[in-house]
């Protein structure tokens, strides 16, 4: 495999699964070049968002700038742009295929037998089809349990647009709209998601050891980030529903618009609180040997003492 596509699939999984890698690389050339000297006020908040991810890019591929900076012409850059392409797409391909499966296992208890069953191989019967896998993507603030909401989910006289979230994504599936963060990305099967995507099928049941194997450990993933977070929620999203075919334009699954607003989310200076301690309790989940930049000063060590002082 080329190594391009092999850092594409981890680009993918871990910073931004569904942006245009072609436009992305093409944008992010001429920002650093012949724009680089315009003020960031120039910039919409889309293509500040968009550089963001570029250099993002850049990071994570060791040697890239250089390539693309070097590059003799425009179909180089392209090449570049389809290699990395093609691993984002292909990895999001595989991902998909194993939940499709996988999934199954983990929306009723241990023991517990699915009524009716869900073909592990097929899409259709999911969705609002089925009483368990519609009660889990029930947009929070719904009542599943009221027959009439139900019934206009399932027939789609209420469209389900991707930024109203699933109760799927909250802790014990509970929403509280008094509180709407509460438990928010914090489900079992969240973490199940991204287990089984990041640190191996084998991983799912098991208790978080020290050793990692799996993706994140042929890319050197020692914590999460909040791309992993948002590509997990939106392919266990997408293995619920019954639609068969990922599609990122699908108007359906709006699967583009629910990744982006979780992203969104993760990404908002003003739940930067909230979301530090939430990105801390995953990397507790999941790595337990994760070790944070910048940890907080001992109570009553020295250097807390002369901090005080100032």
């Amino acid at each position: 495999t080329d190594p391009l596509v092999h850092h594409g699939r981890h680009f993918g999984r871990s910073i931004h699964a569904l942006c245009n890698m072609h436009a992305l690389i093409n944008n992010g050339i001429i920002r650093i070049g012949e724009r680089a000297e315009d003020p960031e006020d120039d910039f919409t908040p889309q293509e500040q968002r968009e550089h963001r991810v570029f250099c993002a890019l850049l990071k994570s591929i060791p040697g890239l700038e250089e390539k693309l900076m070097g590059a003799n012409s425009e179909e180089d850059i392209q090449s570049i742009a389809a290699m990395l392409q093609k691993g984002a797409s292909s990895a999001r391909s595989d991902d998909t295929k194993s939940l499709k499966s996988a999934i199954i296992d983990w929306i009723v208890s241990p023991g517990e037998p699915l009524m009716p069953p869900i073909s592990r191989n097929a899409k259709t019967g999911r969705g609002f089809h089925h009483e368990v896998t519609g009660a889990l993507l029930c947009p929070a603030g719904l009542d599943w349990t009221d027959a009439e909401i139900r019934d206009k989910l399932r027939t789609g006289e209420l469209s389900v647009p991707g930024d109203q979230w699933p109760l799927f994504l909250f802790n014990s599936y509970a929403y509280d709209d008094t509180d709407p963060s509460k438990g928010l990305l914090k489900s079992s099967i969240l973490v199940k998601t991204f287990k089984h995507i990041f640190t191996s099928p084998s991983s799912v049941e098991r208790e978080a050891k020290a050793t990692r194997s799996g993706n994140a450990r042929i890319h050197g993933m020692t914590g999460v980030t909040r791309g992993s977070i948002a590509y997990a929620a939106t392919q266990a999203r997408f293995a619920l529903s019954s639609s068969g075919v990922f599609n990122r334009n699908d108007t359906i699954t709006d699967s583009e618009r629910f990744y982006n607003s979780i992203l969104e989310y993760l990404e908002d200076p003003d739940e930067a609180d909230d979301v530090n301690t939430l990105m801390a309790w995953w990397n507790r989940q999941v790595f337990p040997n994760y070790v944070p930049n910048s940890r907080p000063v001992s109570k009553n060590s020295a250097l807390a003492r002369i901090k005080a002082k100032r």
